[in-house]
């Protein structure tokens, strides 16, 4: 955790890749503290802990990004996992002019099943931005009986990044919930897409 911000790393379709250093900016921070074998199960996560970082690794921003959203240790990418002072999804992820498509992905091994239109990508993004950030926690009191479409969100500097988005509680698992036009689009965005992939 950095200045009060939960980061875990992205998925392996993003940080398989180490980010070369002219990619990193200034040091944001610094790891004080491995909870793992170290923490009790009452520990309560404080500025400095890691997972699995050693202490005294360095953690730099990712140029291009807030340091809000994605930084760098060891030279893998970390992406928010929550933010407490995020006021909206916008807020939470640094993507606004930075999203080249979103693709449905297969639930069961991850591949990918098709892509949204141009402008459903577009409209996807513009809802999604402007919703207020909950958290998490918020979602999953609404969302824990329903099943996810998965989506994958790519970006222009060719990372990605998956989002879960629960149709009956119309709420995704970045930690929002939807409008009634985002629920629209996604429900059928997919239908067309798996109607072209015969499934």
């Amino acid at each position: 955790m950095i200045n009060d911000v939960m980061y875990s790393l992205n998925d392996s379709r993003s940080d398989a890749t180490p980010i070369e250093p002219e990619l990193m900016g200034d040091k944001v921070g610094e790891v004080k503290f491995t909870m793992s074998e170290q923490a009790c199960s009452d520990h309560v996560v404080q500025n400095g802990d890691a997972a699995f970082l050693p202490v005294g690794t360095s953690v730099y921003e990712l140029k291009g990004y807030r340091a809000e959203f994605r930084v760098v240790a060891k030279g893998r990418m970390y992406q928010v996992n929550d933010n407490p002072k995020a006021g909206t999804m916008g807020d939470l992820m640094d993507i606004a002019s930075k999203v080249e498509k979103i693709s449905l992905e297969s639930g069961n091994d991850g591949s990918i099943i098709g892509d949204f239109t141009e402008e459903a990508t577009s409209e996807f993004v513009n809802e999604l931005l402007p919703l207020p950030y909950v958290g998490f926690d918020e979602v999953y009191k609404k969302a824990k009986h329903d099943y996810g479409i998965f989506l994958r969100v790519y970006l222009q500097d060719g990372t990605s990044m998956r989002m879960v988005y629960y149709p009956k509680a119309n709420a995704f698992s970045a930690g929002a919930f939807g409008t009634e036009r985002l629920n629209e689009l996604i429900v059928t965005q997919r239908q067309r897409i798996k109607s072209a992939a015969g499934m």
